[in-house]
């Protein structure tokens, strides 16, 4: 089984195209899409378990010029 999340995204002004482009290049992002509303990328998610959620990819997002602030929200299996 594997862990799935959604990350809303908010950015700099002007910077939502470039910031969900380089987000899509990251090994386990699913989706990243620019959006209207109070987020400006909305992203999905996956990996094997947390920890190599949080490893692999989390850190690779934060390390992403132009995000000012993230919401992360697992997904749940049922």
């Amino acid at each position: 089984m594997s862990v799935q999340v959604y990350i809303l995204i908010q950015t700099d002004v002007g910077k939502a195209g470039t910031v969900a482009k380089e987000l899509a290049a990251i090994q386990g992002v699913t989706l990243a899409e620019a959006v209207t509303g109070p987020y400006d990328v909305v992203m999905r998610a996956q990996a094997p378990s947390m920890e190599d959620l949080g490893r692999s990819i989390l850190a690779k997002v934060q390390a992403v010029p132009g995000i000012t602030r993230t919401l992360t929200c697992p997904v749940t299996v049922y």
